[in-house]
């Protein structure tokens, strides 16, 4: 065999093997974002029926408190709903914890709610009992 005709077969192989590769880190996060989507995304939790909201002190969120019911084979839980007041953001769901109806609601400054308990710097803080 001529080495033109190696070097010709060695780039298709590696052209080859790139493409592959490429298409498996694609299909792994594809796989990753389904499992992230289908069991860790605080967007998709049921909606619920209102219980109550807070405002922050300085007027920039209202927290409001939902009570969803799964049905006989599942307990109540509590979604926690932050609402920016004075930008256009979207709401935001920051908690979410299962065997509660209530929800106790108190801001301890203009950033840190607690929430039956748990303490949570808003904006940036979640609490998802599924991740604890």
């Amino acid at each position: 065999m001529s080495t033109d005709l190696i070097n010709s077969k060695r780039k298709v192989c590696k052209k080859r093997l790139k493409v592959f590769f490429f298409g498996f880190l694609l299909f792994i996060g594809f796989i990753g974002y389904g499992v992230y989507w289908a069991f860790f995304d605080m967007d998709r939790l049921p909606t619920g029926d209102y219980l109550t909201e807070e405002k922050s002190p300085d007027g920039v969120y209202t927290l409001k408190a939902y009570v969803t019911n799964g049905g006989a084979t599942t307990s109540f839980a509590v979604r926690g709903e932050l609402v920016f007041n004075n930008k256009g953001k979207k709401t935001k769901n920051i908690y979410w914890n299962y065997r509660e109806e209530t929800a106790d609601i108190k801001w301890i400054d203009n950033n840190i709610v607690a929430i039956n308990g748990h303490i949570l710097n808003v904006p940036d803080d979640k609490f998802d009992f599924i991740n604890q």
